[in-house]
């Protein structure tokens, strides 16, 4: 699995991921920063998904907030459990991950698409 932006992202994705993403940064930034504040984890990851995943516990119901992706707070460690980072791939996951002050590692996750997506956060 590649964890760079992935050129298929733009288009269709991209528009609804960052206009829901644009909605609920603060929240993001936020839980991110909680994340790694308590040692949960160094590595927060937010799950965009249409229906509800196994991945983490809900943070925002699309529903709710009239958006189109549902978002789960997740890190790391859990995707490893959950063989979606093989043991082999955590390496190269921290070494790609970027400053999770300044961007948010976003999981797509959708019929057509999944892939990690860095974000930055909007500019105060």
């Amino acid at each position: 699995m590649d964890y760079a932006n992935d050129p298929e992202l733009n288009g269709k994705y991209l528009g609804t991921i960052t206009k829901d993403f644009a909605t609920v940064s603060d929240t993001l930034q936020e839980a991110s920063a909680q994340i790694r504040k308590r040692d949960i984890s160094k590595y927060p990851i937010f799950v965009f998904a249409r229906q509800e995943v196994p991945l983490g516990g809900l943070l925002i119901n699309a529903d709710e907030l009239n958006l189109e992706w549902h978002i789960f707070a997740s890190y790391l460690e859990l995707f490893v459990q959950q063989g979606i980072v093989g043991t082999d791939g955590i390496e190269a996951f921290q070494q790609t991950y970027k400053d999770p002050d300044e961007f948010c590692c976003l999981f797509v996750l959708d019929e057509e698409f999944t892939n990690f997506v860095y974000v930055p956060y909007p500019e105060d």
